[in-house]
């Protein structure tokens, strides 16, 4: 009983989290200014005053605003997202022709981030005082402030530009290989901005990896290890980073939500076909729907992401594992 409680808590937890979601989300951008009816009456060149109202109609615009957040709420609950308004399909299959670029990209970027980051900082903490201790500061410092955006088109001026050895944009070439081929394009397009997006990153977990292997080398039972003639090796690589992996762990589930953030302006040097290209051309054309579907899923990713950290907490730490039974 208990076992289900503790199954059943979080999931409803995670249902009420969802719920609030969508309507925070939809009341803050139908609140902002812009009109999406006048969006496409602008492409279209004019229209007249009756093509407009048919327009409002069409879309659910003339109603009010608690009537629309009502029939939405309604349609999500259904799976239906609604109706894009200006790439005239079903949101859902929008998203989830765009949802695998995204998802290829932020995991790539977090897992390159996450292994460089922790093998540099655990590195760097077993001579804190090193040269690499230093560099690993250093270059932490330079991650922390540049922007991810200024990162992406220096890259493009020069591995694009003064010497091209990687794609300006997009994620595959316009003569599409075949076979293996194919999975080669797609990661040579996958390279820069993947880098991009986990430069950052990688200078955050370097740091957070060196802090925590540090404090962790300075523990009783490392003391205890090492005086029974355990190698270093061991000592640093099996029972200091065990530990010292739990608040890399907690930053990687926090986050997440921040690379989807990154996703946006990186998708939009780069012209990566994703979520995050798709929100930002959704917000420059008032696309309600498209936009709402964009944030629900993300909410979605983030909530599964924080599963699976919890999922690995048990994994890394059996204390935990012995509290949940």
């Amino acid at each position: 009983m208990q076992r289900l409680t503790s199954i059943i808590s979080p999931l409803l937890s995670g249902l009420g989290l969802i719920l609030a979601v969508v309507v925070l989300n939809f009341l803050l951008i139908h609140f902002s200014p812009g009109d999406p009816v006048e969006v496409i009456v602008g492409e279209m060149g004019g229209a007249s005053e009756e093509l407009i109202a048919r327009l409002r109609e069409q879309y659910g615009l003339d109603k009010p605003l608690l009537v629309q957040l009502g029939i939405y709420i309604g349609k999500v609950v259904t799976g239906d997202l609604g109706y894009s308004f200006y790439y005239s399909s079903p949101v859902l299959e929008l998203l989830l022709q765009r949802l695998p670029a995204t998802i290829l990209l932020v995991l790539t970027a977090l897992v390159v981030a996450v292994l460089a980051g922790t093998v540099a900082g655990t590195i760097s903490a077993r001579r804190p005082d090193g040269i690499g201790s230093h560099l690993v500061t250093i270059f932490s410092l330079v991650g922390f402030s540049a922007p991810v955006f200024w990162i992406g088109m220096m890259l493009l001026i020069l591995f694009a530009s003064i010497w091209p050895v990687f794609p300006v944009a997009g994620m595959q070439s316009m003569r599409k290989p075949d076979g293996f081929a194919w999975y080669l394009d797609i990661l040579h397009h996958l390279v820069l901005p993947a880098t991009t997006l986990g430069l950052i990153y990688v200078a955050y977990y370097s740091r957070l990896a060196r802090t925590s292997m540090i404090e962790a080398l300075g523990q009783d039972y490392i003391r205890t290890a090492r005086a029974k003639g355990v190698s270093e090796g061991r000592v640093v690589w099996k029972h200091a980073l065990r530990n010292a992996l739990i608040p890399i762990v907690t930053m990687v589930g926090l986050q997440f939500g921040q690379l989807f953030a990154g996703a946006v302006l990186v998708e939009t040097v780069f012209n990566w076909p994703g979520l995050g290209r798709l929100a930002y051309d959704s917000i420059l054309r008032r696309d309600y729907p498209t936009l709402l579907g964009i944030l629900l899923f993300s909410s979605m990713l983030v909530l599964i992401a924080n599963a699976l950290t919890d999922l690995a907490y048990r994994r890394i730490d059996p204390r935990m594992r012995k509290a949940r039974t």
